[in-house]
């Protein structure tokens, strides 16, 4: 039994130290590669460096129509990001009327606003080059279900002037089953092919569409067609080098208040200080590996929110181990007193992490741009630090007194 408690102890501990020298180093075993954190880890804006600008809709819409109407412009706006070649952008909706953009990397503000920012240009073309209509004459564009097959169409409706336009062009391709081609800021983005004369402006997309692409396409033609301006009302450019002394600074003022933190923890709680900097270190590795993983962006608030859930992390360790020198110091034996310290901060644990955790889902629904940031890596780290705590340190603890390599009690402080 002592030797399987210790091998448990060492067996988890090695495992912490591999992780550790593979989010620092990276590992490359057969089949099993893991990168290095430093380039797994997405950077935000304000680390990487590049624009960001926040558009406003000049509009009385509101409601569904007003969200239509963000909706469809996001994916233009993202079509032409992407031509770009902008590595992870952003584009939010920021509050009722504004869309914000953010692009990591780039280094001339004003070629990509002009890039994104010019009024979409739809055309309905024959292959030949002739325009048939333009964006200015699609009315609607929605996406429906075809009624025998239940499968996504797109529906589009032209106006009077359109209508015309689209029955001559049909009337002239359906005999030889020709396509016409959609085309969006010079770029096609789809070619359906004529199957028969459409005479009342009502026309159909179909294919092997899912709702989503259906969706995307349908956005894409009414955005063609979109009377709203948008308006810049905020732009700001971040430096690459300004970025990188921000990182630099960030991680280093990290790194100082984590090794002070556990340098105290060591220092006042002895055994028990150890363990908790041994969990600590899990902690940390479990969200960077979380971040990796999910995609997350990382900014100056979210590294911010990562320094104070390691204080959360250790708040918890304090509270297991202040209740398991009460214990200890009320007679009770070594292993009966983790039981029961263990026990008895569980409560207050929760307590505090779920007040926490509901600030940062209210900080996450209502908040923007790097404050949601901030949020969702807060959330995160309390659950993160919930299970460091309450798992990681407890079976640390447990295995090595089991072990009975330690049996005096001076060791953990009492």
């Amino acid at each position: 039994m002592k030797l399987k408690n210790l091998s448990k102890f060492i067996s988890l501990f090695i495992i912490i130290v591999f992780f550790a020298y593979a989010a620092i180093s990276g590992v490359n075993i057969g089949k099993v590669n893991i990168n290095p954190m430093e380039n797994s880890i997405k950077q935000g804006l304000d680390l990487q460096g590049g624009v960001f600008v926040v558009y406003e809709a000049q509009t009385d819409a509101t409601g569904e129509e007003l969200n239509k109407i963000l909706d469809q412009t996001i994916e233009v706006f993202r079509k032409r990001i992407d031509g770009m070649g902008v590595s992870e952008p952003v584009i939010v909706k920021e509050g009722e009327k504004r869309i914000r953009i953010e692009l990591p990397g780039v280094k001339n503000a004003k070629d990509a606003m002009d890039a994104i920012g010019k009024t979409a240009q739809l055309k309905f073309m024959k292959e030949d080059g002739t325009i048939v209509v333009t964006g200015k004459e699609v009315k609607t564009s929605e996406v429906k279900f075809d009624q025998k097959t239940n499968q996504p169409i797109v529906s589009l409706e032209f106006n009077s002037e359109g209508a015309k336009k689209f029955a001559d062009a049909t009337r002239e391709l359906a005999p030889t089953n020709s396509p016409i081609v959609i085309i969006l800021d010079n770029e096609i983005i789809s070619s359906p092919r004529v199957n028969q004369e459409i005479p009342d402006g009502q026309a159909t997309i179909s294919g092997n569409f899912t709702v989503e692409s259906a969706s995307e396409l349908s956005n894409l033609i009414r955005a063609g067609a979109l009377p709203v301006e948008f308006k810049e009302v905020q732009t700001s450019t971040v430096t690459a080098s300004l970025g990188v002394n921000a990182l630099k600074k960030s991680v280093n003022g990290a790194a100082i208040g984590i090794l002070l933190v556990m340098l105290y923890m060591l220092i006042y709680y002895r055994l028990p200080g150890l363990i908790a900097d041994i969990a600590l270190t899990a902690y940390i590795l479990i969200i960077m590996y979380i971040y990796s993983q999910m995609k997350v962006t990382l900014t100056l608030p979210g590294i911010a929110a990562l320094i104070l859930s390691v204080g959360m992390a250790v708040d918890a360790n304090v509270i297991i181990f202040e209740r398991i020198k009460e214990e200890l110091k009320n007679g009770k034996s070594l292993r009966a007193s983790i039981d029961s310290g263990f026990a008895k901060a569980l409560g207050t644990i929760i307590d505090s992490n779920i007040t926490t955790f509901i600030a940062g889902i209210v900080l996450f629904q209502f908040g923007t741009g790097s404050i949601r940031g901030f949020a969702l890596t807060l959330m995160i780290g309390i659950i993160a630090s919930f299970f460091t705590a309450i798992i990681i340190t407890k079976t640390l603890m447990k295995s090595l007194v089991h072990a009975n390599i330690v049996k005096n009690k001076k060791f953990f402080g009492a």
